[in-house]
């Protein structure tokens, strides 16, 4: 590798591949392969390979914007800044600390998610503090720790894949959101496994199976719990390793005998031979693994959906054993990490719980507060910012777009609109900081440095390749200036406590997660360059060992629950769970379902991603995937606009003829605002447990756009 050449990850999705950076003459940088990585081999996909372009001046933000007379307008930083601080001590004074709410994102560093943590409950005092990841794998995390007693997304590598006998794949397009980890699916059947997928649609992904399972959607936990129906009607439950190793399996084995095959053809559209040959390919061979995406987890049953599929993996002997088990495939680009240090309305940093005692007398200790200080568990997501305007007046939103990615987007819009403050930190100036009173401009992946998790729980260090453009900070330097303003005069200045280094910001976080399910205290940034990452859960070693890199030094854990599972008797736990209905299902009114999902050339809300040209003539906007049945109905042709319409509101965009969608189905992207915006369309109705709203099942009808 050139001595020039930076190695670092990409900003996009939770496989972080890795690259190299390399300066051009006259500035910027340039993707080269990085082959040494193991999770991508250097493969990037067009998201990764185009990166750089957003990093340019002439399509990101690079000065502060304040709002005058209705038009934001550039100001100085210390105007902004000012503004910002002046907006948030008003609402905490006026209406309580409660009243100002903080908005995170899954793309932000460990550092900067445990920071912004930090300053909701130590400088602002607010509980009201959450992030865009709810929206992303928080039912499978909430399933998990049910379950296990721990959510890390894979509790093994991905190499395990290609080694494994059968993968069952529930409601993930990897070939499209995360195209290079297709090789270890490929490689899986090079070496005679067998793939299963399971999606309403057939997709570039469904086409590489050897069986697609095509349920209507939101009827995930029906078709989970009629497999295991036949797992235990055929007499494949493995009796020794659920005697030994697990808990609760009699109530959940009662559960799924009341899901016979016939009952959930008849709720699935999947037939029983279907169903019985997904069994025998998952339980004949001596491996096999579950993993699940979107699909299942957006749901108003999610966390149960998740638990069903897990099941399935226990009663077959699937879990805590080499080359098997269950897994989450986590979204966004930290998504993992994102959850894990403080941004969450329930936690603190480790993965700790906000209303564990010890927990905050831990965490309180490290930043020097007094526990009782600490608030209490906030708000989730939507319902954070479904209270908006009312019982929260201000917002400081960092990394995210919950115009265009909120479930019933225009509410949100709506609420956004009625807030007497909004601060946005963005790169690019989205639809949603395009409605705030302060807009922060601030750096990107590769003009930074700071740590991420992949969806392995692969601990990485992305490094700084180049400096910002003039009039850019990074986010721990606006929550450094932020704290200083509204430090109120209480003893040392608070800008102490959030350094704008972010191996300083490491430093702290590795003593504030010592002893957490997420333990990083056994991780150092050499460690992270030496390793090429480690794998938490990590503890510090001994007093008697060197930090760093050395024979002492905790090996990180590649694979969990080898031995016992992280519950307090080391059994797994079987939650009994039985179908029920999506919030929300056809009837006369509203007799189609839609499904919503992501396109290879784009990312998330597209805010990054639509100013990418390569990207945009690759998808240039958004459609309505329908089937030839329903399009004849509608008398619609390819490339017609159709509108979609549903509770909440109207889409209208081309559509998309083809026979790989269900014809009581139509599919459309999210990544779009305006008219063709999905999320206008999607539900809001919450998961009891995980709060995770349902957007990949809701009542609509379709009709044609007369011109």
């Amino acid at each position: 590798m050139p001595n020039s050449a930076t190695p670092t990850h990409c900003p996009y999705c939770a496989l972080q591949c890795g690259m190299n950076l390399t300066p051009l003459q006259g500035g910027g940088v340039a993707v080269v392969e990085r082959p040494d990585f193991p999770v991508n081999k250097g493969a990037l996909c067009g998201k990764g390979r185009t990166a750089p372009a957003v990093l340019e001046s002439s399509v990101r933000l690079t000065s502060p914007l304040v709002r005058s007379g209705g038009t934001l307008v550039p100001a100085t930083w210390d105007e902004a800044l000012d503004r910002v601080a002046v907006g948030l001590a008003r609402t905490r004074t006026e209406h309580g600390p409660d009243a100002c709410g903080v908005f995170g994102g899954g793309g932000l560093t460990n550092e900067k998610a445990y920071s912004l943590g930090k300053f909701a409950r130590i400088v602002l005092g607010t509980s009201q503090i959450d992030y865009n990841g709810r929206f992303c794998v928080s039912s499978a995390a909430a399933a998990g720790i049910k379950a296990f007693g721990l959510d890390r997304g894979l509790p093994f590598p991905l190499e395990d894949i290609p080694r494994t006998g059968c993968v069952i794949l529930v409601g993930s397009n990897l070939a499209e959101t995360m195209p290079p980890s297709l090789r270890f699916f490929n490689e899986l059947r090079e070496n005679g496994g067998t793939l299963v997928v399971v999606d309403p649609r057939r997709t570039k992904t469904a086409e590489q199976a050897d069986l697609h399972l095509a349920p209507r959607p939101g009827t995930d936990l029906a078709l989970a719990l009629g497999l295991l129906h036949l797992v235990v009607a055929e007499g494949r439950v493995d009796e020794e390793y659920v005697q030994e190793r697990t808990a609760g399996w009699e109530d959940a084995r009662a559960a799924a005998m009341a899901h016979w095959p016939e009952y959930v053809e008849r709720i699935t559209g999947v037939s029983v031979p279907e169903l019985r040959e997904a069994v025998r390919l998952f339980c004949e061979p001596e491996h096999a693994m579950v993993l699940t995406a979107r699909g299942p987890e957006q749901q108003s049953k999610g966390t149960d959906t998740v638990g069903a599929w897990i099941n399935l993996c226990l009663a077959t002997g699937r879990a805590g054993r080499p080359l098997s088990g269950y897994g989450c495939l986590t979204g966004q680009g930290n998504g993992q990490g994102g959850r894990e240090h403080g941004q969450k309305a329930d936690q603190l940093p480790g993965y700790r719980k906000l209303d564990d005692p010890a927990a905050r007398r831990h965490v309180a200790a490290v930043w020097g507060v007094d526990p009782d200080s600490l608030p209490g568990p906030g708000r989730s997501a939507y319902e954070l910012l479904d209270a908006l305007g009312s019982d929260i007046k201000s917002l400081l939103l960092m990394g995210s777009n919950p115009v265009v990615s909120a479930p019933r987007a225009a509410h949100i819009e709506e609420r956004i609109k009625s807030l007497d403050f909004l601060a946005v930190c963005d790169v690019v100036l989205s639809e949603t900081a395009a409605l705030a009173d302060v807009v922060l401009p601030v750096t990107q992946w590769a003009e930074e440095t700071g740590t991420i998790a992949n969806l392995e729980g692969r601990v990485l260090l992305r490094r700084r390749a180049i400096g910002p453009p003039e009039g850019v900070l990074s986010d721990l330097e606006v929550m450094h200036e932020l704290a200083a303003r509204l430090g109120d005069g209480k003893g040392t200045a608070l800008e102490k406590g959030f350094p704008t280094d972010a191996e300083e910001v490491f430093e702290e976080l590795r003593r504030a997660s010592a002893g957490g399910p997420a333990d990083y205290s056994g991780i150092t940034y050499r460690r992270l360059a030496e390793e090429d990452g480690v794998f938490w859960p990590c503890p510090a070693v001994s007093a008697t060992g060197d930090e760093g890199k050395s024979a002492a030094a905790h090996p990180g854990t590649p694979r969990l629950f080898l031995d016992r599972f992280a519950t307090p008797d080391g059994r797994a736990r079987f939650v009994p769970v039985s179908h029920r209905a999506a919030a929300e299902e056809p009837d006369d009114e509203y007799p189609v379902l839609l499904t919503t999902g992501r396109v290879v050339a784009q990312y998330q809300s597209g805010a990054q991603t639509r100013r990418v040209a390569e990207l945009n003539a690759a998808a240039p906007g958004p459609f309505v995937e329908l089937h030839p049945r329903l399009a004849a109905r509608l008398g619609a042709a390819e490339g017609d606009p159709v509108a979609v319409v549903s509770r909440r509101g109207r889409a209208v965009a081309p559509a998309r003829i083809t026979t790989g969608i269900r014809p009581d189905t139509v599919f459309m992207p999210f990544h779009w605002p305006g008219e063709g915006r999905a999320n206008t369309l999607t539900n809001p109705a919450l998961d009891p447990t995980s709060r995770m709203p349902e957007f990949k099942a809701c009542a609509v009808r379709v009709e044609a756009v007369k011109s």
